[in-house]
């Protein structure tokens, strides 16, 4: 059960994501800037790809890459849990994103500065999330490779972190830099 959880978890944030940027393209804004300002972002596809071939073979029993580390009924139901907890945020974040979603970043018509809903809380909750679901993930299948994926995962995302603050500092200026004293990076 937990391993279809999985699936359904990783399903449900891609349909987030394909809903509002259609949503978004419905009103004329373009929200897909992925590899727009570096194209080094494709490398990330191949990496996804193969994250989701790890999850798939592991909940539908196919050949697997790695081996897991131990098992454990108790964790992986926290892994259900992060899981969970991790959709919520993600959900909330596109919410009070509203328009100004981008997936990339979008300097030439970038959506107003968001402060309030879970950004009042989180200057990053996408991230956030996207962590908390990557964690819960590993806790279910407890897969070293996985546990690659968590690291390399982190790393990524504040990668692109410190890109798009670069980026908000520019746009956005003083504002940006007031709501930063005011609100953490991630939690």
């Amino acid at each position: 059960m937990q391993e279809y959880f999985t699936i359904a978890t990783l399903t449900l944030m891609i349909l987030m994501v394909l809903i509002r940027v259609f949503l978004l393209r419905k009103m004329g804004i373009h929200a897909m800037k992925f590899g727009d300002m570096d194209k080094r972002d494709f490398l990330i596809v191949p990496f996804a790809l193969l994250f989701f071939y790890l999850v798939l073979s592991s909940a539908l029993h196919l050949p697997k890459l790695g081996t897991v580390l131990f098992q454990s009924e108790v964790i992986g139901w926290i892994g259900v849990a992060s899981c969970i907890f991790g959709l919520l945020l993600f959900f909330l974040s596109l919410v009070s994103f509203g328009k100004s979603f981008r997936v990339g970043i979008d300097e030439e018509k970038p959506g107003k500065l968001i402060t309030t809903g879970v950004f009042a809380i989180s200057r990053n909750p996408i991230y956030t999330a996207f962590g908390f679901i990557l964690v819960g993930i590993f806790l279910i299948f407890l897969n070293w490779v996985l546990l690659l994926y968590v690291i390399a995962g982190f790393w990524l995302f504040n990668r692109q972190v410190l890109l798009e603050e670069e980026s908000l500092k520019k746009i956005h200026g003083e504002a940006y830099m007031e709501y930063c004293r005011k609100v953490r990076r991630y939690l």
